[in-house]
C-alpha cells in the first residue's frame, strides 16, 4: 500500500510516515498541498491522508484537485483544530468513516487505511 499523508505540522506527518513504515505501509509526506499536487502527478498512490486545515489549499479542495489527476485514489481526512464547519464540511466530502481527528492513534489509522484499499479491491 502506497500512502501520502499532507500535513502542515512536519513533525507529526513525519513520526506518522516513519510509523506507518516500521508496519510495511510506504509513505510520503509533504506539508502543504503544492506539493501534495506534484507528488499525485509524479507517483501513485493508493490513499491520500490530507489534514482540513492547509496553508493556501485547505484539504477539502486538496481532495478535489487531487482526485481530479487521479480519480481513483482514496482520500481520509484528520484534523485536530478545525471548526464545528470543518467538521462538518469533511464528513459530509469524506464520509464519517473516512475522517479522524488528531491526536491520530496509529492502529486507528491503519485501519482505516486497510479498509479503503479492501473497498476498493471489492468494487
Amino acid at each position: 500500500m502506497n500512502v501520502l499523508l499532507v500535513d502542515d505540522e512536519d513533525q507529526l506527518v513525519s513520526t506518522l510516515a516513519e510509523r506507518l513504515e516500521l508496519r510495511g505501509i510506504h509513505a510520503s509526506w509533504v506539508t502543504n498541498g503544492e506539493d501534495a499536487i506534484l507528488m499525485v502527478k509524479a507517483r501513485e498512490f493508493d490513499v491520500a491522508v490530507l489534514d482540513v486545515k492547509l496553508p493556501k489549499i485547505g484539504g477539502i479542495e486538496l481532495k478535489r484537485r487531487l482526485a481530479a489527476i487521479r480519480p481513483n485514489l482514496k482520500f481520509l481526512f484528520m484534523t485536530g483544530h478545525g471548526s464545528e464547519e470543518d467538521f462538518e464540511a469533511g464528513s459530509r466530502e469524506a464520509g464519517k468513516d473516512n475522517y479522524l481527528v488528531k491526536p491520530v492513534r496509529i492502529e486507528e489509522l491503519i485501519q482505516h487505511l486497510q479498509n479503503l484499499v479492501q473497498a476498493e479491491k471489492k468494487e
